[in-house]
């Protein structure tokens, strides 16, 4: 469904209430099929003309857990107010994926991207807001 949003963004330019898109996922860097669908979208955007922004963020675990608790995530993310179900499935992904890339590993894969990787564990969502506009400008 995303990808069909995708075409259709890059394919109706001119009737768009916005030109740019902002969408975040979590990418398993261990799956092909990961980086293969971040390459298939990559690839639609520059076929028009697009810019593609590719921007990796980064935690420890243990304040990942206690931000899935937080009041503003809760408010912002109906999903991930069974805390139980949320955490259990953050802990499990973690397990079962490989959620951060290994060094160099974005660059030499997915060399077209503008590419910026951020250990945001320290910092407040408008730091991590600031850098990123910083990078983009």
């Amino acid at each position: 469904m995303r990808k069909e949003l995708f075409k259709a963004f890059v394919e109706n330019e001119e009737t768009n209430q916005t030109k740019r898109i902002i969408f975040t996922l979590m990418v398993g860097f261990d799956l092909d099929s990961d980086i293969e669908y971040i390459q298939e979208v990559t690839d639609l955007f520059i076929r028009h003309d697009g810019k593609v922004y590719f921007v990796e963020l980064e935690a420890d675990l243990e304040e990942r857990l206690i931000r899935n608790k937080s009041s503003f995530r809760l408010e912002e993310k109906p999903s991930k107010r069974n805390i139980a179900f949320s955490e259990h499935e953050l802990l499990t992904s973690m397990k079962k994926y490989r959620l951060n890339s290994y060094p160099e590993e974005v660059e030499k894969k997915l060399n077209h991207l503008n590419y910026l990787r951020i250990n945001n564990t320290a910092l407040s969502p408008d730091e991590v807001a600031e850098r990123i506009q910083d990078w983009l400008d």
